[in-house]
């Protein structure tokens, strides 16, 4: 069994020595995705709209892969602040629709990235 990274085009390239993604067999593990908007770099102040970015990251990187948000096993989500739950929890929602994936979701004391309050990593197969 053989594993390979996954990369979108049109997202920036990791700041680290990890891949954005890499399938296993019929799985993939897509890396934590923070709110930034690929093609300016700007990350919105709000969790709302850094959650919807997060998990379009996320679509980026499955769909690079053969497979989507409808495929998601499991998520990890990770708050600054878990006061901001319900208007996480409302984005996630809307973005999955009657697709429910497992999900941890955790207050972080810090995410690597100036300004970021939230990172999604996620699970998914290949159809």
């Amino acid at each position: 069994m053989n594993h390979s990274p996954v990369r979108a085009a049109n997202l920036p390239a990791p700041v680290g020595p990890y891949s954005p993604g890499v399938s296993f067999d019929r799985l993939i593990f897509v890396s934590g995705q923070g709110g930034y908007e690929p093609s300016t770099g700007t990350i919105a102040d709000d969790v709302e709209r850094q959650t919807e970015q997060c998990l379009k990251n996320v679509r980026m990187i499955l769909e690079a892969a053969g497979s989507g948000l409808q495929h998601v096993l499991r998520c990890g989500v990770f708050l600054i602040d878990m006061r901001e739950f319900t208007k996480m929890n409302g984005v996630y929602a809307r973005m999955f629709g009657e697709h429910r994936p497992a999900r941890t979701t955790v207050q972080v004391a810090g995410l690597p990235g100036q300004g970021l309050r939230i990172e999604i990593d996620a699970v998914a197969y290949l159809p």
